[in-house]
């Protein structure tokens, strides 16, 4: 049984896993500075077949599945008054016929729990604090994220991409929640899989909860609350292999929080300490089925964050092309 690390170790690994100053001292970027034109030029020789495959789960039109957290989508304009013969005038183009359109305006707090998204490194702090040790009051309630905004990543992120299938490493449909994921696992699963993390790779994890959201989802019920996902004990081993983007289909921290002093220890050790951005509750199911077709689990990844001038993160929809 892999051994977990005491609180005191864990709060240790802010400083001996730190990233800050490493790449200099105005640096936005974190990890994705490992994501060469090297690296890239590898990710596009991966592709073979030109199949692509989303990593993002649907963001529903509403329902309990989603919880608290539905999108609030409200209609600007519909098609059902054209089916009824209204042809109102518009009065700023006197003399030709009305443009018949639809469109909706949609809200969604898009970190947490429901949707995929990447997350910015000014999303997480720790005492006071977030990458490259800029204060957390540079994100205010009147001016939003003033660093390490989500236009920081404007050009988009391209690289090698390697799921490790956990849950298919076990044999079973999904992970016990009380069941983390440790480095032991990661190198099982390399082993079993014929692949290697390296520098500057998007690490993807499924735990198999995916699934268990699309079946919820399709039931109009909700899904469980419990979920496995990385122990903070792989963070050491991730900062060795330098993973340039780390995902899963999970909120990336398991939901079982030993740690008083630190709650979410994935997501604070990789976004304050490391610069290291989280893609949170992908879906993964398709990409594992895909994988497992060609005995194939590396990949060209891409991911085009919105540009949101002042944003803290952004919702995503991760490609996965072989």
């Amino acid at each position: 049984m892999p051994q977990a690390p005491t609180q005191d170790e864990v709060l240790s690994w802010f400083d001996t896993l730190s990233n800050w100053g490493r790449w200099g001292e105005d640096d936005t970027l974190g990890t994705l500075n490992l994501i060469t034109p090297e690296k890239r030029r590898q990710a596009a020789s991966l592709v073979r077949d030109g199949v692509s495959v989303s990593c993002s789960r649907v963001i529903p039109w509403r329902g309990v599945a989603m919880a608290g957290a539905n999108p609030n989508i409200t209609m600007a304009q519909s098609g059902e008054r054209y089916v009824l013969g209204d042809e109102v005038p518009d009065p700023d183009f006197p003399g030709e016929n009305a443009l018949q359109w639809a469109g909706e305006q949609i809200s969604l707090l898009f970190h947490g729990f429901i949707f995929t998204h990447i997350d910015g490194l000014g999303h997480v702090f720790f005492r006071g604090q977030m990458y490259n040790g800029r204060s957390a009051g540079l994100i205010t309630t009147s001016e939003g994220a003033q660093v390490q905004t989500s236009d920081v990543m404007r050009d988009g992120i391209m690289s090698r991409g390697v799921l490790l299938d956990i849950a298919r490493l076990r044999g079973v449909e999904t992970l016990d929640p009380a069941d983390g994921v440790y480095p032991e696992d990661l190198e099982a699963a390399e082993e079993a899989q014929g692949v290697r993390v390296e520098e500057g790779d998007v690490l993807l994890l499924r735990t198999g909860y995916g699934a268990q959201i699309e079946a919820a989802h399709a039931a109009g019920e909700e899904p469980p609350g419990e979920h496995s996902g990385f122990h903070v004990a792989c963070m050491p081993w991730i900062r060795e292999r330098g993973v340039a983007l780390l995902g899963s289909d999970v909120v990336n921290d398991m939901s079982d929080r030993p740690y008083p002093k630190v709650r979410l220890p994935v997501h604070e050790i990789a976004l304050v300490a490391m610069g290291l951005r989280l893609i949170d509750n992908a879906h993964l199911e398709r990409l594992a089925e895909a994988c497992a077709e060609r005995n194939r689990w590396e990949f060209c990844f891409t991911l085009n964050p919105l540009r949101l001038e002042r944003g803290t993160g952004s919702p995503a929809n991760p490609i996965a092309t072989l």
